[in-house]
């Protein structure tokens, strides 16, 4: 008998074959499980759709978020055909699923033309240092509406 995350990840693997067949997107697929159910999947469809975020994390997290109607994933898994991009590697700690399984790494990707070397790079530089720079505008303005969050004292926890 298959193990259970070899199947979900075999899962994962077919959405990424599927799409790169149909040439929807990239070579990407991804299952969120809940309780040992697919809840969610997702495939990349940064061509089909043309929209650069279109990755299949994110595809998938938005579906799984939608369905459980919540913004958290607690008690998930999320299942990738290949270790997630800077982008999506930020979407997966924001839904805070319990843990996260991934295929091919992100060498085989650059190997195959996806490098996101360069952006793992420029994350740790400062805005202005950065081959997009970024610019500071308004500063006192963007930390007043923060103050107003806090005095807000929400329920709502990120």
């Amino acid at each position: 008998m298959e193990d259970k995350k070899e199947y979900f990840m075999r899962e994962a693997l077919r959405l990424a074959n599927q799409n790169m067949d149909a040439r929807n997107g990239g070579p990407f697929g991804c299952v969120i499980v809940k309780d040992g159910e697919i809840i969610a999947e997702g495939f990349n469809q940064v061509i089909s759709h043309n929209d650069p975020t279109s990755h299949a994390e994110i595809v998938a997290i938005r579906q799984a978020c939608s369905r459980l109607g919540t913004y958290q994933l607690t008690g998930c898994e999320i299942y990738s055909s290949c270790e997630p991009c800077p982008m999506c590697l930020g979407a997966i700690y924001w839904s805070r699923p319990d843990k996260f399984y991934f295929s091919a790494s992100r060498h085989d990707a650059a190997s195959a033309g996806f490098d996101d070397a360069h952006i793992y790079d420029e994350i740790i530089l400062d805005p202005p240092g950065r081959v997009i720079p970024g610019e500071q505008l308004l500063e006192e303005e963007g930390a007043r509406v923060f103050r107003h969050w806090k005095e807000l004292d929400p329920d709502i926890k990120y």
